[in-house]
């Protein structure tokens, strides 16, 4: 690394990018790597602080930071994720390529981050993102890094660390039990809360079934909706452990699968997940109904995206799962579900 005085640096290459910080105004880039040094950068190199400029030398086994960023693109770069058009100051970012739900390889980022003088962080997984939504960003701590410490990154993983599952847009059934909702005597509410938190990831609707506190009724409403190609059945009412709420107990009795009744989420413990013949079938709680986010906001962009959930899934929610129920509502940029 050569150091050499600002006012007799004209001509000479930067060799790494120069950040800028003006407080309150701005901070970023001022000068590229590659950029020649001009008699109208001496000033502005001064003012920012500069009083030499470093040019490094870098051997055969080493790389710059900009090429190792590189590296740690490629690393990170899973499906449906794409990559900053440039690199700045050494850092890459990854970016979605469609709505989808996050999936990051924890372990493995991990292991990257404990091999030392990289930088490697991501959002959380399992959380909604947005076609452009920026889920990560990598760089390498010191301006030159050794080839060998950059070979043993791309060995830690064969798989990609960052990935974003593209959402199905499913055909979902609703099912309704209330005696009071059946007879008229009150107007449903829930039902109409579901359809716009489904038709948010556009899944499309099929019906809603309305029925009264009856089993043979609440299975026979779940089966009309499979028989006409509902890939997702979602009941409401009936789901609390007073006698007459006959929901879970009319799920579990059609078979399939149950993979829980009750989840460590508040608002949500009431929640129930089951399967039949591989159509996830979900019993919600009232507090879907009022409350701005639940166990069901965690769960459905799962289900969207494909994953089968196990007991371990939804148990795993206990740390995080509990709703701070701000007036504002910021989730997925908030600690729920994390």
């Amino acid at each position: 690394m050569k150091r050499i005085d600002t006012k007799k640096a004209i001509g000479h290459v930067i060799s790494h990018d120069i950040t800028e910080i003006i407080p309150g105004k701005f901070k970023g880039r001022a000068f590229k790597k590659g950029h020649i040094i001009k008699e109208e950068d001496i000033e502005k190199l001064l003012r920012m602080g500069k009083e030499h400029i470093y040019i490094f030398e870098i051997n055969e086994d080493e790389l710059h930071e900009n090429d190792a960023a590189l590296i740690l693109g490629e690393i990170g770069c899973g499906e449906n994720i794409y990559l900053s058009e440039e690199i700045k100051e050494g850092k890459i970012e990854f970016y979605a390529k469609v709505d989808g739900l996050l999936k990051i390889n924890k372990e493995k980022l991990f292991e990257l981050n404990m091999l030392g003088e990289m930088s490697f962080a991501t959002l959380p997984e399992n959380i909604p993102v947005k076609k452009g939504d920026k889920v990560g960003g990598a760089r390498v701590v010191p301006l030159i890094i050794k080839k060998e410490k950059m070979n043993s990154a791309k060995q830690i993983t064969l798989d990609k660390l960052i990935d974003v599952k593209e959402f199905k847009k499913m055909k979902v059934g609703i099912v309704t039990t209330g005696s009071e909702i059946f007879h008229k005597r009150i107007v449903d509410k829930f039902g109409p809360v579901v359809e716009k938190k489904v038709l948010e990831y556009s899944c499309d609707v099929i019906g809603q079934i309305v029925v009264t506190d009856d089993k043979e009724m609440i299975k026979d409403a779940i089966k009309t909706h499979i028989e006409n190609k509902a890939e997702m059945v979602i009941c409401t009412g009936g789901m609390s452990v007073d006698p007459d709420d006959l929901t879970p107990s009319s799920i579990i009795e059609l078979g399939g699968e149950l993979v829980t009744y009750g989840s460590p989420v508040l608002p949500g413990s009431m929640f129930l997940l089951s399967y039949l013949d591989n159509i996830p079938v979900m019993g919600l709680p009232g507090c879907v109904m009022y409350c701005k986010k639940t166990v069901f906001d965690l769960v459905l962009p799962r289900v969207l995206a494909k994953e089968k959930l196990t007991v371990e899934d939804i148990m795993r929610y206990g740390h995080g799962g509990l709703c701070q129920d701000c007036e504002i509502c910021r989730y997925p940029n908030c600690s729920f579900g994390k």
